[in-house]
């Protein structure tokens, strides 16, 4: 019973990251995500406002309440000024008014909710935080697609750009080279990207903007990160504290026994 009950649980977890590793295999290496973004409020705040004009059309946050917000600084009026597009009452949560049979029609498929997507995305090429960073960036022209977009790190992707105002357009450059395996056969090998068309940011600033986007995403994953880490000091303090009285009590207590 124990086996099947472990095999049953490797299974999951397998399943569980299989999407983020085909990305991984299929597509390119993924860049490493600039954790300190997840402390900083003010990026926090960016990376929302980002979330809410450019995600939050198609893509819903059903398990985040708009007056959470009010935990990255932002007041509850800001809030409604600023955020919140859908509903006017600030306890709802960010849905969206897409409906999810004509989603599917349009799309293929009904666009995934993003309030643990950056957790979900985990898996051994790097944290989930790490793939959307690099997802985000690698956008590329495709005209052989029905979006006429595509990706590095998730090739023959649905979803089209949609920061591509921001970043500008982009071409892949692609060159053959041999297979250090099978020197008979050619490798399809990533070479660099040629800017079409400028964006309305530079390079930098855009991968700023993604930074802030990806570490707002990673904080509606589990906004209560910072207070569990802050916590989780105190307690291995005080259990190291604990243990040291502990050891020295049961040597008081012993110290008679031969």
């Amino acid at each position: 019973m124990k086996k099947l009950i472990y095999s049953l649980l490797a299974s999951l977890m397998l399943l569980a990251g299989a999407p983020a590793a085909r990305a991984a295999e299929g597509g390119i290496a993924w860049d490493k995500f600039p954790v300190s973004r997840v402390t900083d409020i003010a990026a926090l705040q960016n990376g929302a406002k980002l979330f809410v004009n450019y995600c939050l059309n198609c893509h819903s946050a059903a398990f985040m309440r708009y007056n959470r917000l009010r935990d990255i600084g932002l007041t509850e009026q800001q809030i409604k000024d600023n955020l919140m597009f859908a509903t006017d009452k600030v306890g709802e949560t960010m849905k969206v008014s897409l409906d999810p049979k004509q989603a599917k029609e349009w799309f293929g498929a009904t666009p995934p909710d993003l309030t643990v997507i950056a957790r979900s995305r985990a898996s051994h090429a790097g944290t989930g935080a790490d793939y959307l960073y690099t997802y985000l960036r690698t956008y590329y022209r495709d005209d052989t697609k029905a979006t006429g977009w595509n990706n590095l790190a998730f090739p023959n992707v649905g979803m089209p750009h949609v920061l591509w105002e921001l970043q500008g357009q982009r071409a892949a450059k692609f060159i053959e080279e041999k297979d250090p395996h099978d020197p008979s056969k050619t490798q399809h090998v990533f070479a660099g990207f040629e800017q079409l068309t400028p964006g309305k940011m530079s390079a930098q600033e855009y991968d700023n903007a993604v930074a802030d986007l990806v570490a707002f995403l990673q904080w509606m994953g589990e906004p209560v990160q910072k207070q569990r880490v802050r916590l989780g000091v105190w307690v291995l303090i005080f259990l190291g504290l604990f243990t040291v009285i502990a050891w020295r009590l049961n040597a008081a207590y012993w110290k008679d026994v031969k």
